[in-house]
């Protein structure tokens, strides 16, 4: 049976949980209070942190889960994370909006991602 790591635990929840060849990462938000194009860059470097640390890299995403507090910054969002994801690795994506944990957060990003 495969071993199921657990990166950076706390009680309540794994940053990053690797099994069967695969990453998955908990939702990432970054830089609360501050412009959804700074949180974005913020949370795509905490993805990039916590799927190093995994061994892989944002080539081998295989699927992200965007959560914008407003779909009215969709465009900003994307400008970072076009800016920020490799050409010909772009991974299945889907973006919506919801209530984030608190009004200070605008961008939540959930990736899994395939180990080498």
């Amino acid at each position: 049976m495969p071993a199921i790591t657990r990166l950076e635990s706390g009680p309540r929840m794994s940053q990053a949980v690797v099994h069967g060849g695969l990453v998955y990462l908990a939702g990432q938000v970054a830089l609360p209070g501050r412009p959804v194009a700074e949180q974005t860059a913020g949370v795509l470097a905490e993805i990039d942190r916590l799927l190093a640390l995994a061994g892989t890299d944002k080539t081998r995403i295989l699927t992200a889960q965007v959560w914008l507090a407003d779909m009215g910054s969709f465009a900003e969002m994307n400008a970072v994370w076009d800016a920020w994801v490799p050409a010909g690795h772009t991974p299945a994506r889907a973006t919506g909006e919801a209530k984030l944990a608190t009004p200070d957060y605008l961008v939540e990003i959930i990736v899994t991602a395939a180990l080498p």
